[in-house]
């Protein structure tokens, strides 16, 4: 009996051992497991990182050569052409705009070959009347969100209040035009932080009106505005975004989605944004319609290429005031394969100028210029360029906004810089994004370059110092370049109040 207890107790003592042996090659075995998956995710991020700072440079690159050798041009057209000489634009095409852009190191390769059949050339330099220009965003990816919460969906999370009402004092179209409603909706300039209040995307949303409030061929709009009794209508909020970074976009209101009845795609495919700005076009009148336009439609004359926009895939399109600063003009999305309004051949210019307006303004956009992650939107004046509204009610990041606006001590601000010599001449291509800005006499570090195009550029510096009378500022690592702060014309008056009282003491 005892020497069965003792077999019974050693067989057990093995089962035991065993069973502690696979328990250990089995952990052992996770253990590698995850190691190795943590390893893959490391490569994909490694990875994904190095392509997005690839796309980076590339873009720098073009906007380069493009600055220093706009002469190419002509020979790259001749390139592209002896390479696709029916200029067609099918996709087995597209991998050769890859091999150019990287040969000649020129968008304009990428456009002839992808770009919609009978784009016409863009000016790559100032037309001969620079105060009225027109230029399609490549820089800009649209996207929509569909279905009936829509705008409660986005109201929800981003900065400004989608669902406020427009003043009742706002006029109508003066000239009636088919399918254009008879009070355009404004559009609404908004962004998405993070919960810490930080700076995600930016977006410009657009709200097509009801088809119950279109106008007909008569020119009659319905009486109440409303749509008939019973009838339902999708709500559907398009928006501009930035197009190197509309997948994550996507991505990221997808995860905030959960039950909301809402649809997003990305249908750059389908329309393309456009912005129309110069000195002339400027504006100080309540009208959200561009003024040159209210002349089209019915009743004082068809211009048929017009008309053809307004009636484009059942959408109402026109030209509608920015929602940031009147000096910026006028911004829209129009179908791909159409011309907006208004923009003539003399008239079409390339991004750059845009850019350009936007530096000298002080107005950023995007993550390319708006660092992503980092950037707190009062620093960028997102208050002053109608980003956020501080009467609705919670939003992702607010406390931060809220905290900070009620402050009112913003400390650092976004402003526009010029680059010159030590004899007050213009230094062009003398700096880069990332530079350091610098106090000559204390050599205190005073800000940060965020863009830079030509002489121009914009950066994060510090009002105190940057505003000050007889302030010398310089680029950290190249001396002789001397920076010039200006300040914009549109800032309130508020923001600089205590920069003045404090100049003035000293």
């Amino acid at each position: 009996m005892k020497d069965a207890q003792v077999a019974a107790e050693a067989r057990l003592a093995e089962v035991v051992d065993d069973s502690t042996n696979s328990n250990t090659v089995l952990t052992s075995e996770l253990d590698e497991e995850r190691k190795a998956r943590k390893a893959t995710e490391r490569l994909i991020e490694t990875m994904t990182t190095d392509h997005r700072e690839y796309d980076r440079l590339v873009m720098k690159i073009d906007a380069l050569a493009l600055q220093h050798f706009p002469e190419s041009q002509v020979y790259a057209v001749k390139k592209v052409l002896a390479q696709n000489p029916t200029g067609t634009t099918h996709a087995d095409n597209r991998h050769r705009a890859s091999y150019l852009h990287q040969a000649m190191l020129l968008p304009l390769a990428r456009r002839l070959l992808r770009g919609p059949p009978g784009r016409r050339l863009l000016h790559t330099t100032p037309p001969t009347d620079p105060a009225v220009l027109a230029c399609r965003l490549a820089s800009r990816a649209v996207v929509r969100f569909r279905g009936p919460e829509a705008a409660r969906f986005l109201n929800s999370l981003l900065t400004n209040d989608l669902l406020a009402r427009a003043p009742s004092s706002e006029p109508a179209r003066y000239a009636p035009t088919p399918n254009v409603p008879a009070r355009a909706p404004r559009p609404v300039y908004a962004a998405l932080l993070t919960p810490q209040g930080r700076f995600l995307y930016d977006l410009v949303l657009y709200r097509p009106a009801p088809r119950s409030q279109m106008l007909d061929r008569t020119g009659s709009a319905p009486e109440t505005g409303e749509r008939p009794d019973g009838a339902e209508e999708e709500g559907e909020v398009l928006a501009d975004v930035d197009a190197a970074e509309v997948e994550e976009l996507l991505a990221c209101f997808k995860r905030y989605r959960l039950r909301s009845k809402v649809e997003i795609d990305n249908v750059s495919d389908e329309f393309l944004c456009w912005q129309r700005f110069g000195t002339d076009v400027a504006h100080v009148e309540p009208s959200t319609q561009e003024p040159e336009a209210q002349s089209i439609g019915w009743g004082q004359g068809t211009d048929h290429a017009a008309e053809s926009s307004a009636q484009g895939n059942g959408h109402g399109w026109q030209w509608l005031k920015d929602p940031r600063l009147d000096i910026l003009g006028y911004r829209g999305i129009f179908p791909a394969d159409t011309i907006p309004p208004l923009v003539e051949a003399d008239k079409e210019a390339d991004e750059r100028h845009y850019l350009l307006w936007r530096i000298e303004n002080g107005v950023a956009e995007g993550s390319t210029e708006i660092p992503k992650g980092e950037a707190i939107p009062l620093e960028y004046n997102f208050a002053g360029l109608n980003a956020i509204s501080f009467e609705k009610g919670c939003y992702i990041g607010q406390e931060l906004i809220a905290r900070t606006h009620h402050r009112g001590v913003i400390r650092k601000r976004l402003i526009p810089l010029k680059f010159v010599d030590e004899n007050d001449k213009e230094l062009e291509q003398a700096v880069a994004p990332g530079s350091d800005v610098v106090d000559e006499v204390s050599g205190k570090k005073v800000g940060t370059v965020s863009t830079a195009l030509g002489s121009r550029g914009m950066g994060l510096l510090r009002l105190d110092e940057a505003l000050k009378q007889n302030s010398s500022l310089a680029i950290s690592d190249n001396r002789d370049v001397r920076v010039r702060a200006i300040k914009p014309d549109w800032w309130p008056v508020e923001w600089t109040q205590v920069v003045e009282q404090q100049s003035a003491a000293a």
